[in-house]
């Protein structure tokens, strides 16, 4: 098995919008051959209670990461990551890696916080009251806050084009027009300028949302146009998709041009040749 296929990081559980225990998680690890696992619970953000760890949260999230790690030694590299939002408050001390994404959009005329990647609801009302119902408007404010997320040199930057989720079949946007084009391109300019590790996350396709993984195609074949680089990620909320899609995506890295990936390890990230 490839190493790629054995490292999964970017993995929530229960303590915010997963499915499973950090121990059953760990578990599970172990028991499908894995030799890495990075939690990535997601920050504690103010303007979301729903599925963000909240600060007492966060605090156990470290405590069990930290026994999973001695429980887990010489079987499964345990990671202590995070998930960090653009308006969290999280101060990112205390882990060993940071993926930054974005999953609100703020609304100047409401002063609301709009999950985008949740309810087409909520997206819409986003939509119709903050943007006068220019849905690329609001595309373009989701990929200019990708923009500041990058500047600040994640570790690893999250599902790019996370905006299309909820956008099936054209349902609120035209992914393939002009203003779209050049937001997403001014994101993936950003990302470049600041060195950043971009993830192919697989989560939406397991999740039934989409048919294609983040990002979408051809920004993977700019960013190798770039130079970039690139890690596998499952996005996993469960046990039963530490690493969906893992070979899929190879296959889809390869094609865009890539002759590798990066895999991050117990001893940091390493190259792997595809």
């Amino acid at each position: 098995m490839a190493d790629f296929m054995r490292s999964s990081v970017h993995c929530h559980s229960t303590l915010c919008d997963g499915k499973n225990t950090l121990q059953e998680m760990a578990s599970a690890a172990c028991a499908q051959g894995l030799t890495t696992l990075g939690f990535t619970g997601h920050s504690y953000t103010p303007c979301d209670r729903e599925y963000c760890m909240s600060p007492r949260r966060t605090a156990q999230y470290k405590a069990t990461i930290a026994k999973l790690k001695a429980e887990y030694k010489g079987k499964v590299d345990i990671l202590c990551g995070i998930e960090w939002d653009q308006f969290s408050e999280d101060k990112r001390v205390g882990y060993d890696y940071w993926i930054g994404s974005v999953h609100y959009l703020h609304g100047s005329v409401s002063g609301k916080y709009y999950e985008i990647d949740f309810r087409k609801q909520d997206l819409q009302t986003c939509i119709d009251t903050d943007f006068g119902g220019d849905a690329l408007a609001a595309v373009e404010a989701y990929y200019a806050s990708v923009a500041q997320v990058a500047a600040l040199r994640p570790d690893i930057l999250g599902h790019l084009d996370l905006i299309k989720k909820l956008n099936r079949d054209g349902a609120f946007f035209d992914e393939s027009s002009p203003r779209y084009h050049a937001a997403a391109m001014g994101a993936l300019e950003a990302a470049r300028d600041a060195g950043c590790l971009l993830e192919v996350n697989t989560g939406a396709v397991f999740r039934g949302y989409r048919d294609d993984f983040y990002p979408s195609d051809w920004l993977l074949r700019e960013w190798r146009r770039m130079d970039g680089k690139v890690i596998i990620t499952a996005d996993a909320h469960s046990v039963d998709c530490l690493t969906f899609g893992y070979e899929e995506a190879a296959r889809q890295i390869k094609a865009a041009g890539f002759a590798s990936v990066q895999v991050l390890t117990g001893a940091g990230f390493e190259t792997q040749q595809l």
